[in-house]
């Protein structure tokens, strides 16, 4: 299959045991094609990180395989690697090196001429808006500034998939949308995203589409559209004109008492929320604001996971016996 037909990533069977037994990946199948945004949610210890230091060569795979834009990594590992760009959850830059040099330097590694790798470097500093800041010390970057310039030097190769570890832990919501913005520029020039996170909203704003790993097994793989249809509920929170002492009974409608004298509502799919005012009315309840309790994809990763760890506990184990 050619490179122009061929998805961004496959993987195919893909296994993981670690020297002390622990099986942090189950036989993985995931498919991305080419141009998506494409979102890999999972608690702690689900198997995120294994998925990507495996792709980018930093850890051994147990089984399986993997194909980038069609390159077999057991056949041509370095022609995989060309293709993909990474920006790892940790600030791992120099800071006492200048952008210009660290991006540049990048370049260095995949071969590319000292000059064009100046050239390149500038360019993607321009594009991460950090052109002014080429010849500072980057210790002096703010957090948001060193997340743009680890991205500057994912891109620096060209690079046609880009893997994102993370890339907004621990910065304010300002810094985190600035970079949302960025991240659907640089997907819209036609590199493939694949983005990991624990901001389910980022996911639910950014991704097509989505795949939920949990205990080393893919749980869910869908477009991000269709994984939100399957919500039943969506909860509200309510703050009554005057603080509550209990939680009201609203004929159709569970209801939750908060410490603050707020309510939380849930709403079942299809039910308006005329017919809540309308029970709320009956209940002699002024509502002086609502508004989402949660993100609807972070209810639904949460049932998701749930719903993998009750069938993981029911499943024989592999010596028992089953009639």
């Amino acid at each position: 299959m050619s490179i122009s037909t061929s998805p961004a990533l496959r993987l195919r069977g893909l296994h993981k045991t670690y020297a002390n037994g622990v099986q942090a990946l189950k036989g993985i199948d995931l498919e991305v094609n080419r141009g998506e945004f494409f979102g890999l949610l999972g608690p702690n210890g689900a198997g995120k990180s294994t998925i990507i230091g495996i792709v980018t060569s930093l850890i051994n795979r147990s089984g399986g395989s993997i194909e980038v834009f069609g390159i077999n990594t057991d056949e041509d590992l370095e022609g995989a690697k060309r293709l993909i760009g990474v920006v790892p959850q940790e600030i791992n830059i120099n800071q006492f090196e200048q952008p210009l040099r660290i991006v540049a330097q990048q370049a260095g590694y995949y071969g590319i001429p000292w000059r064009e790798a100046r050239e390149r470097a500038g360019e993607c500093l321009r594009w991460m808006g950090l052109w002014d800041k080429r010849t500072a010390m980057s210790r002096t970057l703010s957090g948001g500034m060193k997340r743009r310039l680890m991205i500057a030097r994912a891109l620096v190769h060209g690079p046609r998939l880009l893997i994102l570890d993370e890339p907004t832990a621990g910065v304010d919501i300002e810094i985190r949308r600035a970079t949302w913005s960025l991240l659907e520029e640089i997907n819209d020039a036609g590199t493939t995203i694949i983005l990991t996170t624990h901001y389910l909203e980022e996911a639910e704003a950014l991704c097509k589409k989505i795949a939920i790993i949990d205990n080393g097994r893919i749980v869910k793989d869908t477009d991000t559209r269709s994984l939100l249809r399957q919500l039943v509920t969506e909860t509200f929170v309510l703050d009554p004109m005057q603080p509550l002492e209990r939680a009201p009974t609203l004929p159709g409608f569970a209801t939750r008492l908060r410490e603050d004298g707020s309510i939380e509502v849930d709403i079942e799919k299809g039910v308006g929320l005329n017919e809540l005012f309308h029970a709320l009315d009956d209940a002699h309840i002024q509502i002086s604001s609502m508004r989402n309790k949660a993100n609807r994809l972070e209810e639904l990763f949460l049932r998701l996971v749930d719903e993998s760890k009750g069938r993981a506990a029911s499943a024989p184990e592999p010596n028992e016996v089953t009639p």
